[in-house]
């Protein structure tokens, strides 16, 4: 996955031509690495269909204050620059999927 900062954000995210998954993480979040792979597995299967991308919140202060982040891991979906759907919690890796699935697919129509 492609880590993303404040310097590359607008280009990687707002103007991207397709929808873009952003994971805010931190090395320290033991949550975050749980989600990994899920994601990983999620871009695998939507490869021509959206971008998944990281940022380390800690490292990228004004996007997580911008963003509001109360929580780590935050999942962002993105479409045509704005804010589609948010996931401020983790959930199992079955939902999880479910979940993006189905925002995916509705961002489609």
């Amino acid at each position: 996955m492609l880590s993303v900062n404040e310097e590359n954000f607008k280009q990687e995210v707002l103007d991207a031509s397709m929808p873009v998954l952003v994971n805010f993480w931190a090395p320290w979040c033991s949550l975050c690495k749980r989600i990994t792979p899920i994601l990983q597995g999620f871009q695998s299967d939507w490869v021509a269909s959206v971008k998944v991308v990281n940022i380390n919140a800690d490292e990228n202060l004004r996007l997580s204050s911008t963003y509001r982040l109360t929580s780590l891991p935050t999942l962002l979906m993105f479409h045509h620059g704005k804010i589609s759907y948010r996931l401020d919690q983790l959930i199992d890796q079955r939902e999880l999927r479910y979940l993006l699935n189905q925002v995916l697919t509705q961002q489609k129509c």
